[in-house]
């Protein structure tokens, strides 16, 4: 499930990216690297666990898909939370500087 959910996130952000963000203000290219490298570490975790598993691999049990659920819901939060990081710190459009130095009228 980690797998499948970081890759529909990798999938919808570059889509976003490639659409929406082509002067890349929002440094949506930033949160696909981190989303495409996330499916590939899953993807290589999941090709060792079926090495060690074998067919068992492809019948997990409710718990252990709920507790990979919720593992790859955290894994797209923690990147949105890098990213939001990522963008104030970048900032872009210049939001958080003027919202630093307004002069007091």
């Amino acid at each position: 499930m980690t797998l499948l959910i970081t890759i529909f996130a990798a999938v919808i952000s570059t889509v976003i990216w490639y659409r929406r963000d082509p002067e890349n203000d929002m440094k949506v290219g930033f949160l696909c690297w981190l989303f495409w490298g996330a499916s590939l570490m899953w993807l290589v975790d999941a090709i060792f666990e079926y090495k060690e598993l074998g067919a068992e691999y492809f019948s997990p049990s409710l718990q252990d898909m709920l507790n990979d659920t919720f593992l790859g819901f955290s894994v797209i939060a923690l990147a949105l939370v890098v990213w939001l990081v990522y963008l104030l710190i970048k900032d872009p459009r210049g939001r958080v500087k003027r919202a630093l130095f307004r002069k007091a009228s």
